[in-house]
């Protein structure tokens, strides 16, 4: 089973870096990737999903490294960064120019995933950053194992395990983050909810400086 798997990671690596798509497990829902970089990649993931283009894209990486090349942080952001990730939270950041507009909907803001899970990671290492959208057709319901996948014009599902957590990420703005006295803000309550509130009270302090009104 781990040979065939191996040959599975193999595969997507070289589909990624040709243009073509792959479902990938991670510890939220099951992916759909694709080089992120790539606008005519993009374009192809938003035809599979059937998902409008007015409708943002997020993107999967797997160092701090990789996250400083497609988003801007400052000192402070990235310690709560370190406390988070990786993890099921997506951040949002003011996107770097090496993001395709069409992929943030033609603004300046990115969600950003680091995910735990070692299949995802491990592709990613290899490919760079790769799309990280839900698997399934805009509108239904995301895929937590690879037997709910239903999208059909993929060139490969990796058959990962079962989602550890089985929902979607949490979402926290920090597009603000450094623009003098920021308000971070939970947007999306998912996988983790308690944690990520914990952290972001330990770390932020100063009256003013957040905000975490519920999704």
């Amino acid at each position: 089973m781990r040979s065939d798997i191996e040959s599975q990671i193999r595969t997507a690596i070289a589909i990624i870096k040709r243009g073509g798509t792959v479902v990938y497990p991670t510890e939220t829902v099951y992916g759909l990737g694709a080089d992120a970089l790539s606008e005519a990649a993009v374009r192809e993931v938003y035809k599979i999903k059937r998902r409008d283009v007015s409708q943002p894209i997020s993107v999967a990486v797997s160092s701090f490294e990789m996250l400083h090349k497609v988003a801007y942080t400052d000192p402070e952001i990235s310690e709560i960064l370190f406390a988070l990730l990786p993890g099921p939270v997506t951040v949002l950041l003011k996107k770097k120019e090496i993001v395709p507009s069409l992929l943030t909907a033609e603004s300046d803001v990115l969600g950003v995933r680091f995910p735990d899970n070692e299949i995802a990671t491990r592709i990613i290492e290899e490919t760079g950053p790769i799309t990280a959208t839900s698997a399934n057709v805009s509108g239904r319901t995301p895929p937590t194992c690879v037997e709910e996948v239903e999208l059909k014009l993929v060139d490969i599902i990796i058959h990962g395990s079962k989602c550890k957590y089985s929902m979607p990420s949490t979402v926290v703005d920090m597009t603000t983050a450094n623009e003098g006295k920021a308000k971070i803000k939970i947007k999306r309550r998912g996988a983790c909810y308690d944690r990520v509130l914990h952290v972001l009270r330990s770390k932020i302090t100063g009256e003013g400086l957040y905000s975490f009104p519920l999704p």
